[in-house]
């Protein structure tokens, strides 16, 4: 978000079209979005959750712009070091799933949101299937 609006005002300024490099930037702040409401909706997150949500962002989008008017490849690769930890983490919960070292979400289902946003068939709409696309989205 802060990349693509950064990116906008760059663009404006400049008077000269961007490539797309801002849809894509925008797209992959809409998919990460739907990322935090899928997992937001399985574990519905109480008052002081989502005041510690609002801290964070504050936090983070301010943080996060400073530094892309300092550095912007720097912040491009920190989100891919973000994102390839999120790989990591989601490839071990899988494991554990198939392993059998988390029996609740065996049988757990994917929320409505996930379902709508990723367009999940029936029979498909496990935790684990949930996981195995956040997965490939972050690898994208």
């Amino acid at each position: 978000m802060v990349a693509g609006m950064l990116r906008h005002l760059h663009s404006l300024r400049r008077l000269k079209k961007d490539n797309g490099w801002i849809e894509t930037l925008l797209e992959e702040a809409y998919n990460e979005r739907m990322h935090l409401l899928t997992f937001l909706s399985l574990a519905k997150p109480g008052p002081l959750m989502k005041i510690m949500i609002i801290g964070a962002q504050g936090v983070f989008f301010n943080s996060l712009f400073i530094a892309y008017l300092i550095s912007p490849r720097t912040c491009h690769r920190f989100v891919a070091y973000l994102e390839e930890e999120a790989v990591l983490t989601y490839s071990l919960a899988i494991q554990d799933i198939e392993e059998g070292k988390l029996p609740a979400w065996e049988k757990l289902m994917a929320p409505d949101i996930a379902i709508k946003y990723w367009k999940m068939p029936e029979g498909e709409r496990t935790m684990k299937d949930l996981l195995l696309r956040v997965r490939a989205d972050e690898a994208k």
